[in-house]
């Protein structure tokens, strides 16, 4: 069966802008992810989490290798992929629901299918009574809310996430946590999740892979076999089989950070 997402021997090499070398940030990175799977991605800072997600994006091409979605190269960015950005990247004269209508508006949907979709997101993602409210009257929580909404009405085949919980508070990122664990059972969408929290890599995904120190490869790929419905907080992390998985991702991290470079 055709991985819904395929990285075959990445890689990526660029000139830094500041002393002109060349930067080798992922070299031999192979990866499947299948349809419908939730993978979360960590790794030390600088292992190439991010370059890997924007070439999956389309935003930058890799210097080797390939990259295939339903057997298709990824050429540039398209409809098959949405992407949710750790900034607040929501329209500010728009409203909740505009902001949330916005790709329907581009791919040409009639208004009243714009209207259903509008509303169930909105419903799902826990914002119902906000609809009419502009961006700088709601929390950072709520914007990042917007912005998961926008890019699922859109219905992509594939979502990515950059680390788009990191510039809120923490209890409000327990709360979007558990509300995109709700949004994985209920879309089966399939995910990857850029993340530097090694807590929030194993409670969200159905595997968590672990990137290599610079250049980046795969160094591990750990199933977190828990039931997305036993997935809350409070259930979770006092769950002796999270803690296991926690610290077994957490020690393969480490082990990069620290130069051991072991294989866990």
């Amino acid at each position: 069966m055709t991985a819904k997402i395929a990285v075959q021997g990445l890689g990526h090499e660029y000139v830094n802008p500041f002393t002109r070398e060349r930067v080798l940030a992922l070299d031999g990175l192979t990866l499947d992810v299948a349809d419908g799977e939730f993978l979360t991605v960590v790794g030390p800072s600088g292992c190439g989490k991010t370059t890997l997600l924007n070439i999956l994006a389309g935003l930058i091409p890799p210097t080797r290798g390939a990259v295939l979605v339903d057997g298709r190269p990824v050429t540039g960015p398209g409809r098959d992929r949405g992407v949710v950005f750790q900034e607040f990247a929501i329209l500010p004269w728009r409203t909740v629901e505009r902001n949330i209508a916005h790709g329907l508006e581009i791919q040409g949907v009639p208004k009243v299918e714009r209207a259903a979709a509008v509303r169930r997101f909105v419903e799902l993602i826990g914002l119902a009574g906000f609809e009419k409210k502009y961006p700088h009257e709601l929390s950072g929580g709520m914007r990042q809310r917007v912005a998961v909404a926008r890019t699922l009405a859109a219905n992509p085949e594939v979502m990515l996430m950059d680390e788009p919980f990191a510039s809120v508070d923490a209890q409000t990122r327990i709360t979007l946590q558990e509300e995109l664990n709700a949004i994985a059972q209920a879309t089966r969408k399939t995910i990857l999740f850029v993340t530097h929290n090694v807590e929030e890599a194993v409670f969200l995904g159905d595997r968590c892979c672990v990137l290599a120190r610079r250049p980046g490869r795969v160094k591990a790929l750990v199933p977190v076999d828990i039931p997305r419905a036993r997935r809350t907080w409070k259930l979770f992390t006092s769950d002796p089989a999270f803690g296991a998985m926690k610290d077994r991702v957490l020690r393969l991290v480490r082990e990069e950070v620290e130069g051991g470079g072991g294989d866990g």
